[in-house]
């Protein structure tokens, strides 16, 4: 289980844990509004997702407090809405994300629990 801070979420964000099989994503807004939380394949040298893995690619299930209509996925992508308090939903990646090949984002007060 890895936790990451408000603090490592903001900006640019974290580097991801490796991640396979069934994974949840444990969400704790602060924030009195909704914000968002993105997890984002690192890009390639020239910027672009070209040649990197597909890492966004698997099964999204199990909304607790988040509305499965604000998810917004691709191949390299996935963002969701996250509301005021704890809310959580569970990722099944189609292959292994290797460690550091993804980004951790989120706007605001956000923490998350990988599970």
């Amino acid at each position: 289980m890895a936790s990451y801070t408000a603090k490592q979420l903001k900006g640019e964000g974290t580097p991801t844990e490796a991640l396979s099989g069934q994974k949840t994503f444990t969400l704790t807004s602060t924030l009195s509004g909704s914000a968002y939380f993105t997890v984002e394949t690192v890009k390639n040298a020239t910027g672009s997702y070209t040649d990197q893995p597909t890492n966004a690619l698997g099964t999204y299930a199990t909304f607790v407090g988040i509305d499965v209509d604000t998810l917004i996925t691709s191949s390299y992508i996935s963002s969701v809405v996250v509301p005021s308090g704890v809310s959580s939903y569970k990722f099944t990646p189609t292959a292994t994300v290797a460690i550091s090949s993804s980004m951790l984002r989120a706007t605001g007060g956000i923490t998350l629990t990988i599970s």
